[in-house]
């Protein structure tokens, strides 16, 4: 239920916004599921395995075995093959801690295909695969932290401890900012 406090206007901006969520949900219920064998859209395979549709794109160039068809408009249709394929992929990458590299040599050597049974990366790839990792996806500092390492610094579990602390104290404040911000609220 909305709160009180809102105008006519606000109310009835509210109450439409509540029954387009509805509409959505509603429709989402009423789409028929697809056969298993049907082919998938790339934002249906990007739902259904997690992954943003911009990775499978990227994939796509680094995995020639995955071949969606295209059609009119450069619109991807996966098979399920396909999407069986970007599955083990995505495993072997984010779950067994191997790089883009470490998965195209399975795949050479497998002829193209990925076994079920090929075991965790390797302590040195899964570090290869960590440095790949970060340097895609840089961690934002977070105010008042010390800056990430440059080479030659002392080793990230030692700066760790520190950053710790420092962390608390940043959390600590905001928090008593937040609060103070809630106190002024109606």
């Amino acid at each position: 239920m909305m709160s009180a406090s809102l105008d006519g206007a606000g109310q009835a901006a509210a109450d439409r916004a509540e029954g387009a969520a509805d509409d959505d949900a509603e429709a989402a219920r009423a789409r028929p599921k697809k056969a298993p064998n049907a082919f998938r859209t790339i934002s249906e395979v990007a739902d259904e395995l997690h992954i943003p549709q911009h990775v499978l794109r990227f994939w796509e160039t680094k995995f020639p075995q995955v071949k969606p068809l295209k059609r009119g408009g450069g619109r991807r249709y996966y098979r399920p093959d396909d999407i069986a394929l970007l599955r083990r992929i995505s495993d072997l990458l984010y779950i067994q801690g191997y790089t883009i590299k470490g998965v195209q040599r399975l795949l050479r050597e497998g002829g193209g295909k990925l076994s079920d049974d090929i075991p965790p990366a390797a302590p040195e790839e899964r570090e290869e695969a960590e440095a790949e990792a970060a340097q895609a996806n840089p961690e934002l500092p977070i105010p008042g932290l010390a800056r990430p390492a440059v080479a030659g610094e002392k080793p990230a579990r030692a700066r760790a401890e520190g950053d710790t602390e420092r962390l608390r104290a940043v959390l600590t404040h905001t928090l008593r900012e937040l609060e103070a911000l809630r106190a002024l609220l109606p």
